[in-house]
């Protein structure tokens, strides 16, 4: 058996997030000339390409992107172990960190959580990436360290912790009659609605609390995202449906009015979920909490 370079796994991990030799030297300190030169090591160890030119980019061969996610886990749990023990140093800091959440919950916490990241940690980056399918696998193989939002179970093997409660209102813009008055349940369905689902699911809790009472809504529409739903409320007269802590951040910004919904929904828990080899990196838990202040900044919002 060959000697290996543990440091090149380091190097393969980083090349994978960035897919750039520039951005990849930058991230591990060295010279592009010195950063291809890892490259080419790694090229060599691996016995495959790695990256390879399409266009002006870098893109992963189908070897590497098999290797992603368990190089990923490897090195976490290198970190994990190797990692001084004593207090950590924010400040001197230098990470990377994937959160998958929702637009609107990007919207929400993402500019008090930047700020204190950026007074404390400048060194810390983090990418927020779009909501998908959920799967416990991208925590588990270490492609994301946080999933924010409303979380679905996910099985005994993720950490899951609530920061906020919430609940649904009704939101239409300035001008639609249910701005003004009480807003019925006769009121509510004979107007049109908007759904937001990135399946583009039309059912929902609301559908399922006016069945019981044998009514039923008209959804003329259904938005993938939170703000262009908003977009959508803002220039229709539809009838739309989302978290009021959300909408007492967002709807001042669009002229849209809120309203207490004339059913009973059930009330929501905004969460934060993580896999257990993270559990005593102290990086991981130092933004973890720092998520945890920047939704108690926005707890009385709506409330």
């Amino acid at each position: 058996m060959h000697s290996m370079d543990l440091n090149l796994l380091v190097a393969l991990d980083v090349l994978l997030e960035e897919e750039s030799v520039l951005l990849a030297a930058r991230r591990m300190h060295l010279s592009p000339s010195a950063m291809s030169r890892t490259l080419a090591r790694v090229r060599e160890a691996v016995g495959d390409p790695i990256l390879v030119r399409a266009g002006r980019r870098l893109v992963p061969t189908p070897r590497a992107a098999e290797l992603r996610p368990r190089v990923r886990a490897v090195v976490a749990s290198a970190s994990a172990v190797l990692r001084e023990r004593g207090a950590l140093d924010v400040a001197a800091l230098t990470r990377s960190f994937a959160v998958r959440t929702s637009d609107g919950m990007l919207g929400l916490l993402g500019a008090p959580l930047l700020d204190a990241l950026r007074a404390e940690a400048p060194g810390v980056t983090v990418r927020f990436l779009p909501e998908g399918d959920e799967d416990v696998a991208a925590l588990r193989e270490g492609r994301i360290d946080l999933d924010v939002g409303i979380i679905d179970d996910m099985g005994p093997e993720i950490r899951v912790q609530a920061l906020a409660r919430d609940r649904f209102v009704g939101v239409v813009r300035r001008r639609n009659p249910l701005a003004s008055g009480k807003v019925t349940l006769e009121r509510f369905v004979e107007h049109a609605h908007l759904g937001v689902s990135r399946q583009g699911k039309v059912w929902g809790p609301i559908d399922d609390a006016l069945k019981k009472k044998g009514l039923a809504r008209t959804t003329a529409a259904v938005a993938s995202g939170h703000y262009a739903a908003l977009c959508l409320l803002a220039s229709s007269d539809l009838v739309g449906a989302f978290p009021s802590k959300w909408l007492a951040h967002a709807a001042p910004r669009f002229d849209l009015v809120t309203f207490p919904l004339p059913v009973t929904t059930p009330g929501i828990t905004i969460a934060q979920a993580w896999h257990p080899r993270f559990d005593a990196d102290p990086a991981h838990r130092w933004l973890r909490d720092r998520l945890r202040r920047a939704c108690r900044s926005i707890a009385e919002l709506g409330a």
